[in-house]
């Protein structure tokens, strides 16, 4: 006697349905989105961030102490005769352009760092990355004499790595868990922003010249400024680029990736290499923002899911919009002064992690 089995299912819909009974009416299973339709969602979903972008970099332009119009910075861009063009060119663009790099930068850093800790609290402030690039550069502006940006950039990127793989160390490396880099990368940053502290007051010729600096600002932008980051986190930039199949694998677990031809290893170097650039470059420009880098992975997560391929092209368009957002948000608050943007961004930040601690609810990372 033949026992009967109960039909097999593939995804959400049964491969094979039973009749329908007297008097009920045939069922009828939604079917799951295709891959191209969900495809086709997440690419006109990129198209319409990059239209925002486009919208908040008009806007970075336009607004300031003097507000221009859409037609006042179209010809201060383009016409060198405009009574418009040395405020564009030597002031707006600049700060436009080193907030879209630093945004994108500390956006895919965020992305990067929470993929491959597997932590979802993973963030360049949160994790005390910032704070080691801010004491290398305050190290070398005041007790070596490093007087430029060229010079200190380099600290703030030897500060960057070190704190990476002393975080990563004390949080137990590779057993390491969310909650534990979490302390680790607190403890770090306390102590780091004390020493901060402590190396400004007894200098009060650092502390003038970096007071804007350590709490995150675009405004002393300058052309040469955008010029030597460039290098850096564009390097970075495709770096991560490159890591969404090997890292989506790693998520898997290192023996699974193994199976599937990646090397965890050579990964997380990479990973490593790529936030040192992203993070230590864009802190050296701007000084420490917060948050950018923990709000924006978990808000794309919601939209793409946890697939790096989508992941992080979402993170590089958003973060920017973010940052800049923020920027022009600080300037229109405190008119005829301004808020600088890392203060914008804390105010932000800090309810979004407060909620999202206290719901508990992780996306999955």
């Amino acid at each position: 006697m033949s026992v009967p089995t109960s039909p097999q299912v593939t995804g959400d819909v049964p491969a094979t349905e039973p009749g329908p009974g007297p008097g009920t009416a045939p069922a009828h299973p939604t079917p799951a989105r295709p891959p191209t339709a969900r495809t086709a969602l997440r690419t006109g979903g990129l198209l319409a961030a990059l239209l925002v972008l486009l919208a908040v970099l008009a806007l970075s332009i336009g607004v300031g102490a003097k507000s221009l119009t859409p037609g006042q910075v179209w010809h201060g861009l383009l016409d060198p005769t405009s009574p418009d063009y040395a405020v564009v060119h030597r002031m707006r663009l600049p700060r436009t352009l080193l907030g879209l790099l630093a945004g994108t930068a500390l956006g895919l850093a965020g992305g990067v760092m929470q993929a491959v800790t597997r932590n979802p609290l993973a963030d360049p402030g949160l994790l005390g990355i910032n704070a080691g690039a801010s004491a290398a550069a305050v190290t070398a502006a005041s007790l070596l004499g490093v007087a430029t940006f060229d010079g200190y950039v380099w600290f703030a990127l030897a500060g960057t790595a070190a704190v990476s793989v002393l975080v990563y160390a004390v949080g137990g490396g590779r057993g390491a868990t969310p909650a534990r880099l979490a302390l680790a990368g607190a403890a770090l940053n306390a102590t780091l922003y004390s020493y901060v502290s402590a190396v400004m007051l007894l200098d009060t010729k650092s502390l003038e010249r970096m007071r804007f600096w350590t709490v995150g600002s675009l405004a002393d932008a300058r052309p040469e400024t955008v010029l030597t980051v460039l290098p850096f986190i564009g390097v970075g930039l495709v770096l991560a680029l490159l890591l969404p199949r090997p890292l989506n694998a790693l998520a898997l677990g290192d023996d699974t990736a193994r199976a599937l031809g990646t090397r965890p290893a050579p990964v997380r170097a990479a990973a490593i290499l790529s936030v040192t650039l992203l993070c230590g470059a864009a802190t050296a420009a701007c000084g420490p923002i917060v948050f950018v880098g923990l709000m924006v992975p978990h808000l794309v997560r919601a939209l793409t899911g946890p697939d790096l391929r989508w992941l992080l092209p979402y993170c590089a368009v958003l973060a920017p919009v973010l940052l800049l957002g923020a920027d022009v948000l600080g300037r229109v608050l405190a008119r005829p002064g301004e808020l600088q943007v890392g203060v914008v961004t804390a105010v932000l930040g800090g309810p979004f992690f407060l909620s999202f601690a206290r719901r508990g609810k992780v996306a999955r990372v």
